[in-house]
């Protein structure tokens, strides 16, 4: 038998031992559950099985469930239908709007909960952009007092954290006085700091009828092969007052998210975005890949790479496993 005094497989041969070394927690108190809702009928999302539009009744009684899991949070999303739509998003300060009611309903019926509330046009705007545009460009100042109202009327409803998810520059450090001066001054901020223009939205989108009617989203959201410019939008926004700061997506951003890490001392989040639990689900569902193990050692990865906070829609089943 060979000599060998350094054998690293002592350290993996039983579970007990493998869950003693172990350098990675994945718990329920880690995730966030992002949630549509809908003023109409429970609806499935087509391109993302197991994903629902949720009526606001239906929005209570599952994070009541997933409260119990052990999922701290829930990330809210309006689908809304087109007639509430217009190029100022002018349903999104509307304090009796389905996204304010919604959160209403859960602060009432979950008190403990977090709830993280969307800022961003394009839900509301019948452009589809996360900005105001003018002359088919999206102009960024003009938004910023859009995005700050939105802000302060989701915080009046009662929103944990709110979370600008528009890439504007300045709305870290708008939002923030909004808030201050209507005296919200204990609503936090989660930002979206380095969003990428990235092809992993698409079921998103479609669950919230919010793509872009023309163009795209590239003058405003990260360029996929940039990695150092990740780093000053996220100081950027530590600098205007974010108290949480975001990587999206996660997995083909890993990399990002390590350095985003090692960058600031706030907490990182990150999101399991749409297309990479669609892949996933798409996966199992041919038989190609075990999907419930596929996502299990996806959100382990997310945290390896820095994340202290995930949204995935995932959430709660595994919270369920876990």
């Amino acid at each position: 038998m060979a000599r060998l005094p350094i054998r690293p497989r002592r350290n993996r041969k039983t579970e007990a031992v493998r869950g003693l070394v172990r350098e990675t927690s994945l718990g329920p108190k880690d995730l966030i559950w992002p949630v549509f809702v809908t003023d109409g009928a429970r609806t499935p999302v087509a391109s993302m099985p197991g994903v629902f539009r949720l009526p606001r009744a239906d929005v209570v009684k599952e994070a009541k469930e997933a409260w119990k899991l052990g999922i701290p949070a829930v990330a809210l999303f309006p689908a809304l239908p087109e007639k509430l739509k217009d190029p100022l998003a002018k349903e999104s300060v509307n304090p009796k709007g389905l996204l304010q009611r919604t959160v209403r309903d859960l602060k009432e019926a979950v008190p403990e909960l977090c709830v993280i509330t969307d800022v961003a046009m394009d839900p509301y705007s019948s452009d589809g952009h996360d900005g105001v545009v003018r002359d088919g460009r999206i102009v960024n100042d003009e938004t910023l007092e859009i995005l700050a109202a939105m802000a302060a009327s989701q915080a009046e409803a009662g929103a944990d954290l709110v979370a600008p998810s528009d890439m504007m520059d300045g709305r870290v450090a708008a939002i923030r006085s909004a808030l201050d001066e209507r005296g919200f001054t204990d609503t936090g901020i989660l930002a979206y700091s380095a969003k990428y223009a990235s092809a992993f939205y698409g079921p998103f989108r479609a669950a919230l009828d919010s793509a872009p009617k023309h163009g795209d989203k590239k003058t405003y959201q990260m360029d996929p092969a940039n990695a150092r410019e990740a780093i000053r939008e996220v100081q950027l926004d530590v600098a205007e007052g974010a108290d949480i700061v975001m990587v999206k997506p996660a997995l083909p951003y890993l990399d990002v998210l390590a350095r985003v890490r090692d960058a600031v001392n706030v907490p990182v989040a990150a999101y399991h975005v749409s297309g990479e639990y669609a892949m996933a689900k798409a996966a199992g569902q041919l038989g190609w890949l075990d999907a419930d193990a596929v996502l299990m050692e996806s959100l382990v990865a997310i945290r390896r790479a820095g994340a202290d906070m995930i949204l995935t829609y995932a959430a709660r089943e595994i919270a369920a496993r876990l």
